[in-house]
């Protein structure tokens, strides 16, 4: 049986190296696709979904991958470029690895916007401060009074 490699990655890592792939199937902007060993050159952008591949033992596996580019090339290689990807063995562990990096994820985008409004909020309180020349002798060019801005 014809085999080829299967190369999965991430900026951060690799996910997937396998070399005993029989079949891929994903999904693009046009729909379902499936490549073989063998198949002519070939690249398409992957929608937000869940490659399956399957091993020249039989076994079936999964990757959830948020899009990407899938390049197949000399019939050999089959390579997937994406943002982020989850692996699993079996639908329901990769369904439970996939809620649960979501959730991390929001958590730190949380985490995230939340320091950036308390960084505002101190930037504005800073400014406000300088601007109503409450720190003696930082203001260069006058104060604000009833007329606008003064020279001293």
């Amino acid at each position: 049986m014809k085999t080829m490699r299967l190369l999965i990655t991430t900026p951060a890592e690799v996910v997937i190296d396998q070399a005993d792939v029989v079949s891929v199937r994903g999904d693009d902007y046009s729909g379902s696709f499936g490549v073989l060993p063998g198949h002519c050159e070939f690249m398409t952008a992957l929608t937000t979904s869940v490659l399956t591949f399957q091993t020249e033992a039989g076994a079936t596996r999964y990757v959830a991958v948020r899009g990407g580019i899938l390049n197949m090339r000399g019939g050999v290689s089959c390579e997937v470029a994406t943002r982020e990807a989850v692996f699993g063995d079996d639908l329901v562990t990769l369904r439970t690895a996939v809620l649960q990096q979501m959730v991390d994820h929001a958590d730190r985008e949380a985490e995230a916007r939340t320091r950036t409004l308390q960084l505002q909020l101190r930037v504005m309180s800073q400014l406000n401060r300088y601007l109503r020349g409450e720190r003696p002798g930082t203001l260069p060019f006058g104060q604000f009074g009833e007329g606008g801005l003064h020279e001293r």
